[in-house]
Formats: structure tokens, C-alpha cells, sequence
């Protein structure tokens, strides 16, 4: 027999049989009811976060005048969490309890990282397990695009120009196979990025606004076209976006126009702005009537963020991977915009203290507002348990798993938010406090250890217009001995 026919019929033969045998595999496990289990695969995880983004700049609240279609519709469809907070608000802080599910205190990281708080371990931490390192332990590609600020850049003395932004090396990236990002820079018109294989002198200059820039990153991740994750495996991605954070001047023309002939105190609607300074406060002076002139760009930036995420959702959608993808929005802390004439953040009060929280996973949850007092810390716990890796959550974590809540299911729900302020190097402005449905309390360090009290009704008085600490001194004393238990238990002697 010639050999190229004997093959073919051997093949043929060969074929016949395996498929004979594949019937008889359906018809046996149909006989016996016994289901093929076939495993679901995991879902993907896109968390963004706009440094700076103040829960009042989500547009479907109708508080500031902002235009953000497209998160408005991520909340629409997925869970709002009303009363999420960034419990201590300033960039850095926020990260690393994102990061490790840990609080200030436990992670060193209680102000922003730069060359003169690096000698006090104000860094994130080389040993952290952080939630990129448990998905990818898992079996996932992480990524990471934008802003990290959590490297603490090489000491310099007190007295010479401390340094902010610091080149992290492959091994201090946390199991982020795919790195766009740098630590810290405002650069919104003019940004730098450190690539995944590029040393530390081999930066990026797109000549692009950033978020722009970085959502095209992002577009090229999720396409995969240049291999950045395993074709076969769920995706972690984390995007921290830097605007709206100062200078918000620094924004395309394209998002101003919706501006266009308004003064600055017509947009600033909120009746707790002051256009001057607020002294009494022990906080400093934050340069309110000065930059109080651009509080439109501010605005304006929020609409730009909003447009990136929006060209996001349309490639997830393209690419086939909406459905099994859990998109996250948040921010690292607000924006006070003349609010009780202070500027920016690392406060108590609402404008700096509270932030969007949006989690969206219509193929598992249905939308709703949640008003649970989630904290920062938290997120990492409740992901991996909408994730179904509840038992892969570090013994170390602070925080609670809450995702029963996406389920409608009992947890214990807590009755306070920490509010940490972050001076800890220095006691002048140094500050601790908590939150409940119906107060705020804020205890703040004066330059001789004196202690300014701050307590606000919010159920009452929700632009806390009145401080009303001293008149009531049942009132008073219960704070003061309920924040005294609180710090008692998470170890801080503050």
C-alpha cells in the first residue's frame, strides 16, 4: 500500500474512533445526569482613581457643575457607596492603604512620600502584601498605569530641597508585570512615565495630556497588542489618574468651553465657600483667594477624566470583556475649592473627606446605593471577596471583607470612619478624628500641644457651617471618649 494513503485511512480510522468515543461520553454522562463542570473564568479587575476628585464632582449628585455621563452610568448600574470616605486624605496615605488594606499607622505611611520622610519609613514597604501580589499569586496579569507615589526618594537634609518624585524598581512593584507610571509629578500638559523594562534614566515624554495619554496606555493594554498580559489569564489594572489635581489650569482648551463666560464664584454653589482665607482654623494658610480663580478648570478637568473613562468602557466593550470585567471608581481624597476658605485636602471636613466609591459588576450585582461607612482599607477585603478569593485575604489586613453587601446579605456594620491627619512628623496641625452617620469630630495638635476641637451635626448641618463643640459638654465628652477607644484599639496613644 502506498504510505501517503495508508496514513490518510489510519488518520481517517483514527478520527472515527475518537469521535465514536466523544458520543458515547455525552450519551453516558446524559444516562447518569452527571454535568461537564465547566469553570467560569475569573473576573478581570479595572480599578481607576482621580487624584484629587471630590465625591460632590459626580455629576448624577448634581451638586458641582460637572458633566460626567459616563460615570453617572457606572453608578447607575452598579453599587454606589454613598458614604465612602478617604480616612486619611492626602495621595500617598490613600495608596498604601488601597494597596495593603492596612492602616497608616500599620503600613508607616502617613504622609505624602518624599526625600525628607523617607529616614522615618514613610514608604511603602518592600515586604507589604498587597492585593496585586495575592491576584497575581492567583493566577493573574497585574498592570499598573499613572501616578504611584508610594517610594520614598534617597534623604536629603533638613534645610535642601526635598525631593518628591523616585524611579520604582522591578522589585518594588508589587507583582505589576506591566508598568506605565511614575511616582509623583504635576506635569498635566507635560508628563513622564517609567516603563516596565526601561531603567532610571529612561523616561517617556508623550507631549500629551496626561489622562488622554494614559487612557490610550490603557486602550493598548486591554487590546493586548503588544503582549503586555498572558492571553490566557483575568487582568488586574490599576489607573491613577492625576487630574483634577493642582495646577488645574492645566487641562485641554476642549473641556473649558463648557465655561466659557462664567465668573468663578457662580460655579463655586456650595454655601459653605468662602472667598478668603479662613485663619481660624489651625490648619494654615492655603492661598484660597488666589486659586479660587481657576476653580473652573478644576471642573473642567473632571469632565476630561470623565471622557477618558468613557473611551475605557467602549474598548472593554469592543474587546469582548465588559461583562467579566469589576470597574472600580475612586479617588485618593477631595478637593476643598474655598469650602470653609481652605484649598485642597487633608481635612475633615466633607469636600476632602468624602469620595466616590463606585463598584460596577452587572453580570454578578445589581445596582444600588450603599450607605455602609465603608473605610479605605476595606476595599482591598471586599474585592477579593466579590473576587471569590475571600480565603486569600492576608492574615495582616485591617480592613473588613464587606462583600456581602453587593448581595444583599447581614454584615456587621460599623458606626465610625477613622479621619487620620497626617503631621505626624512635626506635632504642630497634627489631627485625629471619626465620623458617623449623623457627626463629624476632628481633634487637632496646636504648635504647644494645645487641642482645637472641631464637631459638626453633618444630619443636621450638612455643609458644617457650625462648629458646635462646646455646647453641649455631654456631647463633647462622649466624643472625646469614644475617639480615645477608638485610637486605643488600633494601637495609636495619639
Amino acid at each position: 500500500m502506498n504510505i501517503k494513503v495508508g496514513f490518510k485511512i489510519m488518520t481517517y480510522q483514527t478520527s472515527k474512533l475518537y469521535l465514536l468515543l466523544f458520543t458515547a461520553l455525552i450519551i453516558f454522562s446524559c444516562k447518569n445526569k452527571t454535568p461537564v463542570k465547566i469553570e467560569a473564568p475569573k473576573p478581570n479587575l479595572l480599578f481607576i482613581f482621580a487624584d484629587q476628585y471630590r465625591q460632590a464632582s459626580l455629576g448624577f449628585l448634581n451638586e458641582d457643575p460637572v458633566y460626567t455621563p459616563n460615570i453617572d452610568k457606572l453608578a447607575k448600574e452598579g453599587v454606589f457607596f454613598s458614604e465612602a470616605v478617604a480616612n486619611n486624605p492626602l495621595c500617598s496615605p490613600y495608596r498604601a492603604m488601597l494597596m495593603t488594606g492596612r492602616y497608616s499607622l500599620s503600613t508607616g505611611v502617613v504622609e505624602n512620600c518624599n526625600s525628607q520622610r523617607t529616614e522615618f519609613g514613610n514608604y511603602l514597604k518592600k515586604d507589604e502584601i498587597c492585593i496585586s501580589d495575592v491576584l497575581v499569586a492567583n493566577g493573574y496579569s497585574a498592570g499598573y498605569v499613572g501616578k504611584w507615589h508610594l517610594d520614598g526618594p534617597v534623604p536629603t537634609p533638613p534645610g535642601v530641597k526635598r525631593v518628591w518624585d523616585t524611579w520604582c524598581p522591578p522589585d518594588r512593584r508589587h507583582g505589576f508585570s506591566f508598568w506605565y507610571a511614575y511616582g509623583t509629578h504635576n506635569r498635566h500638559n507635560d508628563p513622564y512615565y517609567w516603563t516596565t523594562d526601561g531603567g532610571e534614566e529612561d523616561k517617556v515624554y508623550p507631549k500629551q495630556w496626561s489622562a488622554e495619554h494614559e487612557a490610550n496606555v490603557v486602550i493598548n493594554y486591554l487590546e493586548n497588542n503588544d503582549n503586555q498580559r498572558k492571553t490566557d489569564a483575568s487582568f488586574v489594572l490599576f489607573w491613577s489618574i492625576n487630574p483634577p489635581h493642582t495646577p488645574f489650569k492645566q487641562v485641554p482648551e476642549r473641556y473649558k468651553k463648557r465655561y466659557e463666560g462664567l465668573d468663578y464664584k457662580e460655579v463655586l454653589n456650595r454655601p459653605n465657600v468662602q472667598f478668603t482665607d479662613n485663619h481660624d482654623l489651625k490648619r494654615g494658610d492655603h492661598g484660597v483667594e488666589a486659586r479660587l480663580k481657576e476653580a473652573k478648570d478644576y471642573f473642567a478637568s473632571v469632565n476630561g477624566v470623565d471622557d477618558q473613562i468613557g473611551r475605557i468602557i467602549k474598548t472593554l466593550k469592543a474587546k469582548g470583556l465588559y461583562e467579566n470585567t469589576i470597574i472600580v471608581f475612586s479617588a485618593d481624597h477631595g478637593e476643598m475649592l474655598g469650602s470653609q476658605g481652605l484649598m485642597h485636602k487633608n481635612v475633615w471636613f466633607h469636600e476632602a473627606y468624602r469620595i466616590p466609591l463606585i463598584i460596577h459588576y452587572p453580570k454578578k450585582v445589581k445596582p444600588k446605593t450603599e450607605d455602609l461607612l465603608i473605610s479605605v482599607p476595606d476595599y482591598m477585603p471586599t474585592l477579593l471577596g466579590l473576587m471569590e478569593l475571600e480565603d486569600e485575604i492576608p492574615d495582616v489586613v485591617e480592613g473588613i471583607n464587606y462583600s456581602n453587601v453587593f448581595f444583599n446579605k447581614e454584615v456587621k456594620r460599623p458606626e465610625k470612619q477613622l479621619y487620620f491627619g497626617g503631621k505626624s512628623f512635626a506635632s504642630k496641625g497634627d489631627a485625629r478624628g471619626f465620623r458617623t452617620k449623623e457627626y463629624t469630630y476632628a481633634v487637632v495638635k496646636g504648635e504647644h500641644n494645645e487641642k482645637f476641637h472641631y464637631l459638626y451635626h453633618d444630619a443636621e448641618d450638612p455643609y458644617q457651617m457650625t462648629n458646635i463643640w462646646g455646647k453641649n459638654p455631654e456631647l463633647d465628652q462622649k466624643m472625646e471618649t469614644e475617639l480615645a477607644t477608638l485610637l486605643t484599639a488600633m494601637n495609636d496613644f495619639w
